[in-house]
Parts: structure tokens; C-alpha cells; sequence
């Protein structure tokens, strides 16, 4: 059911909120208020990350508000659900929020291939765990172009590649399993993420249109999921942001891999490394050394290999740089 939030909510969008590519609006209910910040405009490859901060007006307490629920629509095949957040330190010292008010967040991934132009996103929301809403904000989706190279690659890489093992199936079946659960507690940072290396030096980047040439003269198409770093091998590499080990094991493809939990649906991945250091499991903080650099699995020299997937989708890891969750830290 719609009511007269959808309508209104162009007359309430409060335009920037002092960070690039994001955009603030609210609108007014009963015994509540509903205010959101979001991604907007957003390019391919980027997620689009909703912060939804519910006030009640009504006298109603924090555990009341904590009971709404909500989801993020973008199309039929990419939704998300909204899920709590807790408070952070606020800057003066002071009460993070008001007791009466419980802040969610939600994000959806548009993959490189995402078409430009204007759209938008539902809120389906109940607030106070009752009732049928929708919310509507506009979107704007800008055009960027991905570079594109062909690589050669020798009689390593071409088997495997090409490796049909049992062991290589289980390994992707483990990891498409980790990158599709959805934790709703799974939440430890929504502050800036940091890169993993100490280095700028970029041998790929996320979104690369990539074409595999084996010399077993077949060739396959496919982009690059993740940003390389070219690094030594044996180079420190660090967890870039509080979360919880998932994976962490030699594949046949990857090599020395580990992957962490972040966010619900958000997971860091790290390839290609000379050994591991953490154990799945474990829970690591941000700058937390997980390994080293290498050239293990599909590589052809030593680099790391890093990546971000949102709902099982690679998304651009740079975005996580800045303050992508709304929370105040540039």
C-alpha cells in the first residue's frame, strides 16, 4: 500500500549532505519522523548504501523504534533488507542519539554493466513493526568507462583455468555459499575502510574488461572483480575494517586466500597471498595483519588482490574508502 510519503518525498529531499555522490531527505509520519541519507548519484560497479534514522515523536522509546522494519528496492532482482545499526561515539562527548530514535542501514551493488540514466529507489518500510508504507527516492546513475586488456598467459595458468578438479568445485561452492549469507548481526564497521597495502602502485583495477588467451588456443572473456596491487611478494597485508574471518585457506584458483565479514552481505576478499596468518573464525580489526603478498593460484607475479562483493556482486573497493555509511567521518 502506498500512502502520501511517496508523493511527498521530492518536496523533502535536502539535496547534498556534504559529501560527494550523496543526498539527504525526510518526511513526516505519524508519531515518527523518517530522515535518509544515501548514494546518489551512483556510477557502475558502486554499491548504493541508504542510512534510515526513525525518530519517535510520540512519546514511543528506542525499543519500539528498534522494531520497524524495512527494505531497499531497487529492481525485482536487487533488494535488500534494512537492519540495525548501533550508535556511534557522538564528536561532543554526548548521547550518540536520543533514546526514542534506531538508525538502519541497507545496500544494494549495480554491477559494470548497469545501464545510465534516472531511476528509483523504494522504501517499503513498517514503521514500529506495524502498517504498509513506501518511501520513493530518486536515483541518478552516471556513465563510467572500464579499461580493457588482453593477457597471454602460460602452461600454469592454462591449467588451471582450466582445473575441473572436485577440489576446485568445492572451493567455489564454499565460497558462493560465504558470499551469499546474509547475517543480520554481522555488523562491525560502518566507518571508512583502509586500503590493505601501504602502496598506490596499481597493476589492475575493479571493472578492467579482461581477455584470456591460453596456449591451449582458447580464450575467455571476463572483468576484473577486484583492484591489484603490485607489490613484493611477502609484502604485509592488513584486514581493511573490523569483521570476522570466513575463509581463509589455499584454493587452486585464488591461492592463499582470506575472506572477511563486515557488514551483513559485505565481505572483503584477499588473493593470491605468500601465507596467511588468521584462521576462520577469528575476528580481526581494522589494519589487523592477515598475511602476505604472493603469487599464488591464477597470477602471473606477485600483487595482491583485493575485493569487495555486496549480495554475492563485486563492487568497487575504493567506495568503502570514504564515509560510505553516513556516518559523519569524512
Amino acid at each position: 500500500m502506498r500512502n502520501k510519503f511517496t508523493v511527498i518525498a521530492a518536496l523533502l529531499l535536502l539535496g547534498a549532505i556534504g559529501a560527494a555522490g550523496a543526498k539527504d531527505a525526510a518526511c513526516d509520519g505519524k508519531d515518527y519522523t523518517l530522515r535518509f541519507a544515501y548514494t546518489d548519484p551512483a556510477v557502475p560497479g558502486d554499491p548504493v548504501f541508504v542510512r534510515m534514522t526513525l525518530t519517535g515523536t510520540g512519546g514511543l522509546g528506542n525499543q519500539k523504534a528498534g522494531d520497524t522494519t524495512a527494505r531497499l528496492v531497487f529492481t525485482e532482482n536487487n533488494a535488500a533488507d534494512f537492519y540495525p545499526v548501533p550508535a556511534l561515539p557522538s564528536q561532543d562527548g554526548g548521547p550518540a542519539r536520543s533514546a526514542n530514535t534506531a538508525e538502519f542501514l541497507a545496500a544494494i551493488p549495480l554491477s559494470t554493466w548497469q545501464k545510465t540514466g534516472n531511476f528509483s529507489l523504494a522504501i517499503q518500510y513498517a514503521p514500529f513493526g506495524s502498517g504498509d508504507m513506501q518511501f520513493t527516492l530518486p536515483l541518478t546513475v552516471e556513465a563510467k568507462e572500464f579499461d580493457s586488456e588482453t593477457l597471454k598467459m602460460g602452461e600454469s595458468n592454462t591449467a588451471i583455468m582450466h582445473d575441473e578438479s572436485p577440489e576446485r568445485k568445492a572451493q567455489s561452492d564454499k565460497l558462493n555459499k560465504i558470499v551469499l549469507t546474509w547475517n543480520k548481526a554481522g555488523v562491525y564497521q560502518q566507518t571508512p575502510f583502509g586500503k590493505p597495502v601501504a602502496s598506490a602502485r596499481m597493476t589492475s583495477l575493479f571493472g578492467d574488461r579482461r581477455v584470456y588467451v591460453y596456449t591451449n588456443g582458447k580464450s575467455s572473456a571476463s572483468e576484473h572483480y577486484g583492484n591489484d596491487f603490485g607489490v613484493p611478494t611477502g609484502t604485509r597485508v592488513g584486514a581493511c575494517a573490523d569483521g570476522k574471518v570466513v575463509l581463509a585457506e589455499l584454493r587452486v584458483l585464488t591461492g592463499w586466500s582470506v575472506i572477511i565479514e563486515h557488514l551483513p552481505g559485505l565481505y572483503s576478499l584477499y588473493y593470491h597471498m605468500d601465507s596467511i596468518t588468521v584462521k576462520e573464525g577469528g575476528r580481526v580489526k581494522q589494519g589487523d595483519k592477515i598475511g602476505a603478498s604472493g603469487s599464488t593460484g591464477f597470477a602471473t607475479g606477485p600483487h595482491l588482490h583485493w575485493e569487495m562483493r555486496l549480495n554475492a556482486v563485486a563492487v568497487n573497493p575504493d567506495f568503502f574508502t570514504k564515509d560510505f555509511a553516513f556516518c559523519g567521518n569524512p
